[in-house]
């Protein structure tokens, strides 16, 4: 019964970010334990120290986190749940709104906006559908289409329907709860750079693991 309240259950996380250059255990995993007095050291421990003007980004190994909580108690018993290696960000951001934020949010707009708009008109261009829609009409009605016809309009609001559909946002609300494609790939992304980091980190040595 004693070793069974003696047992810290350790998630640690895959991705941390922190913004103070001291590091704590419970800022890179979440931790229980029968014990609260052991839990509440093992939370306080430090697992990490920032310098600086050293590189904001350090890779700790999960048994680094279990040599330093065995290190508490003799009879402590660590129970691994969760990732291997942890990749922890020293973050350090600016909560002021200021001009330049704002001019950051309407340029990023505009480059999506135009950007957007140009790859869509380069597409249509680049399969003919004006061609397409003046043939298509001609068949229909029996005559020259003008460039401007039912065609024309329903396919530009049924496009922009589309795009809203397939993004799942109107504005800043979304349309229903799942991911859109955007957060998919970003997730995925996020992953793969989490993944050639720490793989990175091992090769060079510079992951930080049990002594």
């Amino acid at each position: 019964m004693e070793n069974k309240n003696k047992t810290v259950y350790l998630k640690p996380k895959r991705n941390a970010e922190v913004t103070q250059e001291a590091v704590f255990l419970k800022d890179v995993a979440s931790l229980t334990c029968g014990d609260e007095h052991l839990l509440a050291k093992a939370k306080a421990l430090k697992v990490h120290q920032f310098r600086e003007g050293a590189e904001r980004r350090v890779v700790i190994s999960n048994l680094r986190f279990i040599q330093m909580i065995q290190e508490l108690d003799a009879g402590v018993i660590v129970e691994n749940v969760g990732e291997m290696d942890t990749l922890v960000r020293l973050v350090k951001t600016d909560r002021t709104k200021g001009f330049l934020v704002f001019f950051k949010v309407v340029f990023v707009s505009l480059i999506s906006f135009f950007g957007t708009a140009f790859t869509i008109m380069a597409f249509h261009n680049d399969i003919g559908i004006h061609d397409v829609f003046g043939r298509l009409y001609e068949l229909i009605m029996g005559q020259t289409s003008n460039g401007f016809t039912t065609l024309e309009v329903t396919y530009s609001l049924g496009l922009a329907v589309g795009i809203t559909l397939f993004f799942n946002h109107i504005g800043g609300r979304r349309i229903t709860t799942d991911p859109t494609p955007i957060e998919v790939e970003m997730r995925v992304y996020e992953k793969d750079v989490d993944d050639t980091l720490i793989e990175t980190a091992d090769r060079e040595g510079k992951t930080i693991d049990a002594s």
